[in-house]
């Protein structure tokens, strides 16, 4: 186990450490009293354990190919931006336009998330993103999503129409992947270019094997998730704004 106190440190400098460390062989790292620092996991391709004690600042894992980065607390906004491959595991809330334009790996979040979550997310050749979320999102989740999964829990409790799992403009835009709900979705909150379906056994199988990465992260029950229903969003048109640039 290799250590960071990163108490007072400018971000540039924590990240310089922690890429020596990597380039070091260091497999095992944990960064303490994290405050705020940006970048922290940024573009590395090696395949370290990362932990952070703190709250990390904006683009954690941006570009990332290949660590695991787990937080022991909440953590900010642009999380995954176009990660490539690894994982992130937040065990608080996280913040806005997590996973943007995101080409592979994992990002699971314990607790809420803010907007704009997976907007343009896409996936890149057999690879699939995937983000999973706890709690609950703000509007525009799922927001022009080209490809691979969202999963959206709510598992605090939510009603539809006085707490509901999701905010405004469900899908907006949206062209390609999946997004799962858990429980009842209020119609009136989806983009135009989504339909509400029910899963069928692919989509169960998919379901199942993305929650049993989720919870094996946070020490759930795959059982005690699924005892609610799910529902599937996916795009009714693959070209949602053609009308709008076609001739």
């Amino acid at each position: 186990m290799y250590n960071i106190d990163a108490k007072g440190m400018h971000f540039k400098e924590l990240n310089e450490q922690v890429r020596a460390a990597v380039k070091d062989g260091e497999d095992e790292i944990t960064l303490q009293n994290v405050n705020g620092q940006y970048y922290i996991g940024v573009g590395i391709r090696e395949k370290p354990t990362i932990t952070i004690e703190g709250v990390p600042g904006n683009d954690l894992a941006a570009f990332m190919d290949g660590p695991t980065l787990r937080v022991k607390s909440n953590a900010q906004d642009n999380i995954a931006n176009t990660m490539n491959s690894g994982k992130v595991i937040i065990e608080g809330h996280a913040g806005d336009v997590l996973g943007y334009g995101m080409r592979g790996g994992k990002l699971h979040i314990k607790g809420n998330v803010g907007y704009r979550v997976g907007i343009h997310m896409k996936g890149y050749k057999k690879q699939i993103p995937t983000i999973v979320a706890g709690g609950t999102a703000g509007d525009f989740f799922g927001e022009y999503m080209a490809g691979g999964v969202l999963i959206l829990l709510g598992l605090e409790g939510t009603d539809v129409k006085t707490n509901p799992i999701a905010g405004d403009y469900l899908g907006t835009g949206m062209h390609g992947g999946k997004i799962f709900v858990r429980g009842e979705i209020d119609p009136t909150r989806i983009g135009a270019e989504v339909g509400i379906l029910d899963l069928d056994e692919n989509d169960h199988k998919l379901l199942k094997k993305c929650l049993e990465d989720f919870c094996a992260d946070f020490d759930l029950s795959v059982d005690d998730i699924m005892k609610e229903p799910f529902k599937k969003l996916e795009p009714i048109t693959d070209r949602p704004y053609g009308n709008l640039y076609a001739y």
